[in-house]
């Protein structure tokens, strides 16, 4: 007899973690049936929390689940991007990666994630121009006036940004390499200090996102001289591409942001974020608040960022080889 209620316990508690197990979890085609974390590299307030937060409440609205935003700031972006790719791949938590999440493999002597191998691509999302920009002081109003000054004053010019080995120096340097101007590099901490610098001359340029500098320049304390894109963007009409200003074909940099899952996130999860994403970028209130940020719209297939991303991690790979600089 008590064998008998020895087996009857045994098999209820089965029972009861089976029905446990279906009510936590869902199949691919119910999918969200519960929130979904974003999460964020990067402390509130900046351009990737506002575009994030944009996306969170387009979603929210169209599933029906709360996208809820999530900041875990650090180690440049290694302390979320870590935690989501260890996170279960069951679509319920998100990464909103931005471009230092190919920097950081040539930056950092060690990482506990792989970039290609511990995400699945979602989609790239969009990106905010870098804008070089001087302080009124330097004697110049265009980019080829700027190269031919700093070719004048070797050594002696200062430039900002938002921190060593940010895509705010990294960009920089490779412009600078590619012209061969030599400056002294002077590391901040974020890109709202450093335009603050440029602006009250402790160094001469930058090359911040629009959305940071765009105040600056709008009142007149700042002199835009390019902009990173390919093509020239709204809020500065007049200001050309670093491409049209200095003949250099094929220059492109910026702050982009993308969605990444863990890795093994079911492919029809992958889809169905994909889609759900990309009609929140099609939405006119959406778009209209980014572009308010100064951010242009991508979208892409999962195959698609997956491709962009390995290109990324290639040239930057060699960016940062070059600068020389490491981080712990």
């Amino acid at each position: 007899m008590r064998q008998t209620l020895r087996l009857v316990a045994a098999m209820a508690a089965v029972i009861a973690l089976n029905a446990n197990a279906t009510s936590t979890s869902d199949s691919p085609s119910s999918y969200p049936s519960r929130p979904v974390r974003m999460v964020i590299p990067f402390s509130p307030g900046g351009a990737t929390d506002i575009i994030a937060r944009v996306l969170a409440t387009a979603l929210t609205r169209q599933t029906g689940q709360n996208f809820l935003v999530e900041n875990r700031a650090g180690a440049n972006g290694n302390i979320a991007n870590e935690f989501v790719a260890k996170s279960a791949p069951d679509g319920y938590t998100l990464l909103i990666n931005t471009s230092s999440i190919v920097l950081s493999p040539a930056l950092y002597k060690k990482l506990n994630y792989d970039v290609l191998s511990d995400f699945e691509p979602v989609m790239l999302t969009s990106v905010v121009p870098l804008v070089l920009a001087v302080n009124p002081s330097v004697p110049v109003k265009t980019a080829s006036q700027f190269v031919d000054y700093a070719h004048s004053q070797p050594g002696k010019l200062f430039y900002s940004s938002a921190g060593n080995g940010n895509v705010t120096h990294m960009a920089l340097y490779m412009l600078l390499q590619k012209l061969d101007i030599q400056a002294t590099h002077v590391p901040y901490k974020g890109s709202g200090p450093s335009v603050v610098a440029t602006t009250a001359g402790e160094v001469q340029f930058s090359m911040e996102p629009l959305s940071v500098v765009l105040p600056m320049i709008k009142s007149n304390r700042l002199i835009a001289l390019a902009v990173t894109t390919t093509k020239r963007v709204d809020a500065l009409p007049d200001t050309p591409t670093v491409a049209e200003a200095l003949a250099m074909q094929g220059f492109e940099a910026g702050a982009w942001q993308g969605i990444l899952a863990p890795a093994k996130t079911p492919p029809t999860i992958i889809a169905k974020l994909n889609a759900e994403i990309g009609k929140a970028l099609a939405d006119p209130t959406v778009r209209n608040t980014l572009a308010e940020q100064g951010a242009q719209i991508l979208g892409s297939t999962p195959n698609e960022y997956g491709a962009y991303l390995k290109a990324e991690l290639d040239r930057w790979s060699i960016v940062v080889k070059s600068s020389g600089v490491t981080l712990e």
